[in-house]
């Protein structure tokens, strides 16, 4: 799949107003977040190392012991095991994430929802 059509794969919601797409290789996946305005990605942390990029709107993101507010264009590293949220402010955002190794768990979800409807 060197080529992807973002918009043709079916969005998984993993929280209130978060939907996510996620296509992945063996060692490294790509998440297409979409957040409503306000909806949030609670407090977690995971194994896998995260960066990502705003794509639209603002977000607030608290990595660690820092909190803030990304414009987009702004870029950002998680390191594995590093707790991290984050909150969609003054109306939708869209993230671009990338993990590696790849998250199991999203795998997962993307497989059980099947092929576009």
């Amino acid at each position: 799949m060197p080529f992807i059509d973002i918009k043709s794969m079916t969005a998984t919601e993993i929280c209130p107003g978060c939907r996510l797409r996620t296509p992945h290789g063996e060692k490294l996946m790509l998440s297409y977040l979409e957040m409503d305005a306000g909806a949030e990605i609670p407090l977690h942390d995971h194994p896998h190392e995260q960066g990502g990029i705003l794509l639209k709107g603002k977000l607030q993101l608290t990595i660690g012991d820092e909190t803030q507010t990304l414009a987009p264009g702004a870029m950002f590293f998680i390191p594995a095991n590093v707790p991290h949220k984050a909150m969609a402010m003054d109306g939708p955002a869209v993230v671009l994430d990338a993990f590696s190794p790849v998250r199991e768990d999203y795998a997962a979800l993307m497989k059980n929802n099947g092929p576009p409807g």
